[in-house]
């Protein structure tokens, strides 16, 4: 039978689980609102599921801020494996149809050198754009931190205040960073984000692909990161998600559930081992947190185990950031009790039953030591379950097509 699994160390729990669309609303007021929603675990019994979801505000394309876009392209030989470099070509033609005439982008690519393919230009000047992008060929060897450094000099001398001053990098992963290593250009990165110069990284293809080097660059970028090997995702990130990728609507954002121990006897976070915040540091606003674009959401399952007969308030979250046009800091909280938990899984709304099974498929795949005992037929049968629960939405589709070849790629 053809087809693999992928390795159980490439797994993240909560970049599967935050892959798919839960149709959140939007908050009333502020930046934010808090979505939550729990019930017995269908996969570990005595345990509850939790979901924690966070909805950013929302803003249309036409209420963005102008953009100043810089692309940093990696053009070595590795991005034409698997027709890397032209999922980029076709993905950035897409992007520059949706851009308005105030907008500008410019080019620069990497192989061996960095080098300007393209200065900063008007998107009223599509056809330039266009020649520009469908000049690139795969070239030599990998040095990112040259084209990183040409990329910001060029949007240092483009900066355009009350705009949107945004770095794009597109690359296989696969970094040389040249003779300074890595810690030199992420110092580098950090001061041009404090000058509100943003870096976003797109990781394309599978493989030998790095997400390590682009998360991080992307952290300390005070912008997003993604991966993508289709052209499809490819359109979802960087077109569909356009306004959410550049636009940030908070800063150093930062989530804090507390469990109250009368009702919760234990917890569990599934996923975002690289990404917690040590509690002491929740409110200390010098800590460097995550930036959230407009309309992104976010979703955290927890694993609990409530104390028998338990009443009132089993947890509070809070959600603290700062207002990046006021640089105000803002927290906000909502509390749960143990009534609000279902007497049922099944009574639980679609998109919970999906962030669950999501959850389980991964856990599984990474081998982990609290998915023991499972199989993935259990969780093929709630993806099937799920799919007729919501029927229009493809992704749950693939999802529930996905589990049930891997099911039988394993035997159970």
């Amino acid at each position: 039978m053809e087809g693999h699994l992928p390795p159980a160390e490439a797994v993240r729990v909560e970049e599967f689980v935050n892959y798919f669309k839960y149709d959140y609303p939007s908050p009333e007021t502020g930046a934010f609102a808090i979505h939550l929603e729990g019930a017995p675990s269908p996969f570990g019994e005595g345990y509850y599921l939790l979901r924690v979801g966070l909805q950013g505000r929302r803003i249309s394309a036409e209420q963005r801020k102008d953009a100043v876009l810089t692309f940093v392209i990696d053009v070595s030989g590795s991005m034409a494996d698997g027709g890397r470099l032209e999922i980029v070509k076709k993905a950035l033609g897409m992007l520059v149809e949706e851009l308005r005439p105030t907008d500008q982008v410019g080019i620069v690519v990497y192989s061996t050198q960095a080098r300007v393919v393209l200065q900063p230009t008007s998107a009223s000047e599509s056809d330039v754009i266009m020649a520009a992008i469908n000049s690139l060929r795969p070239e030599n060897s990998t040095n990112a931190e040259a084209g990183l450094r040409l990329g910001y000099q060029m949007a240092s001398g483009a900066f355009r205040p009350n705009a949107i001053n945004h770095v794009i990098l597109c690359s296989d992963g696969v970094a040389n960073v040249g003779q300074t290593g890595p810690d030199a250009i992420l110092g580098e990165i950090k001061e041009y984000a404090g000058r509100d110069i943003t870096l976003s990284t797109v990781g394309v293809g599978m493989g030998n692909y790095n997400d390590v080097l682009l998360e991080q660059l992307a952290d300390k970028g005070n912008g997003n990161y993604a991966y993508v090997d289709t052209l499809e995702q490819a359109h979802r990130v960087l077109v569909q998600n356009l306004t959410g990728m550049l636009q940030v609507i908070a800063r150093d954002a930062k989530v804090q559930v507390d469990f109250d121990p009368a009702v919760v006897s234990r917890y569990r976070l599934i996923g975002y081992e690289n990404r917690d915040v040590a509690d002491q540091d929740f409110r200390n606003d010098t800590v460097d947190a995550g930036e959230v674009g407009a309309g992104h959401n976010v979703t955290v399952l927890y694993e609990v185990k409530l104390n028998a007969n338990a009443q009132g308030n089993a947890l509070t979250v809070y959600v603290r950031y700062e207002n990046p046009e006021t640089r105000q800091v803002n927290e906000i909280k909502q509390g749960f009790a143990r009534s609000q938990f279902a007497s049922r899984f099944e009574a639980t709304s679609p998109h919970f039953q999906l962030a669950a099974a999501v959850a389980e498929y991964a856990e599984i795949l990474r081998q982990s030591y609290w998915a023991e005992g499972d199989n993935l037929e259990n969780v093929s049968s709630l993806a099937q379950r799920v799919k007729q629960a919501l029927p229009n939405d493809a992704d749950v589709a693939e999802f529930a097509q996905l589990v049930s070849r891997a099911s039988q790629l394993t035997g159970h």
